[in-house]
């Protein structure tokens, strides 16, 4: 079984690079189950309903997200226009699964596909250098009692590469893959850990690469010499696709293999 997951989209030139790309990756790899981060795909901050049914429409499976999710705030009426146990396009779009109690959206989607191999994607953001969410590990432990499906991929929307790294290894065995986002610059340590969990501690974003990851250079260059806010406009060169496939048992959910891709225009 083969899975892509596709890094956080950034503006229009990620949603182009990805529709210039998705389709003919998803073919030449069989691709089974196809997740995209989509949280700064609305002009680099949140995402719209419309865009989020442009990404489905693309191929997506499941959308995930981070601490962006609630820029839009058109979103939170589209993610709550659907039931619980729905499986419509609104209710596959997810956010951070340990945000409070009571907060709109759901953290984790279970699904099965046409093969009949049921899977799961879960959604977690990370504590260090960022709000004060409930624990992702506990939180971890507590959704894992639940889900039956052995197929489950883990999009883990952190700061640190440590607090990324640590999640891996407490899940190692126990989830599909463990795959950060938000830092939006590929990392290259993917590997497939010793008891079978498949892990990257970021995949990339997909969007401009001529940038401060995503954001017109020069506007970032001189809040950093300054100190003086400003309005951050996404830029828009060099656009690439930033991807991970991973391969898997559908039977028992250990990944055998993890290959991560960029392409570009």
């Amino acid at each position: 079984m083969q899975i892509l997951f596709v890094g956080d989209v950034f503006g229009n030139a990620g949603r182009k690079i990805v529709r210039a790309h998705l389709q003919h990756v998803l073919e030449s790899n069989a691709v089974d189950l196809v997740v995209i981060n989509a949280e700064n795909a609305a002009g680099g901050f949140g995402v719209t309903p419309s865009i989020a049914e442009e990404l489905f429409t693309l191929g997506a499976h499941v959308l995930t997200t981070g601490n962006h999710i609630w820029d839009k705030r058109e979103i939170i009426d589209w993610m709550q226009s659907v039931p619980a146990d729905s499986h419509e396009r609104p209710r596959r779009l997810l956010r951070p699964a340990n945000y409070a109690p009571g907060t709109p959206g759901h953290g984790v989607y279970e699904g099965t596909l046409p093969s009949g191999v049921a899977y799961a994607v879960i959604n977690l953001q990370g504590r260090v250098f960022m709000a004060n969410h409930d624990d992702p590990f506990r939180t971890m432990d507590a959704l894992l009692s639940k889900i039956k499906a052995k197929v489950i991929l883990v999009d883990f929307h952190a700061e640190t590469t440590s607090e990324k790294c640590a999640l891996g290894w407490y899940l190692d065995g126990r989830v599909t893959a463990v795959l950060g986002t938000h830092t939006h610059i590929p990392t290259a340590d993917a590997r497939v850990l010793p008891l079978g969990t498949a892990y990257q501690t970021d995949v990339g974003m997909s969007g401009p690469y001529d940038s401060v990851i995503g954001v017109e250079t020069e506007q970032v260059v001189q809040r950093f010499l300054t100190g003086m806010p400003a309005k951050f406009e996404p830029a828009k060169g060099n656009a690439k696709m930033c991807a991970t496939l991973i391969g898997c048992d559908p039977v028992t959910g250990r990944a055998d293999s993890i290959r991560h891709m960029m392409l570009g225009e």
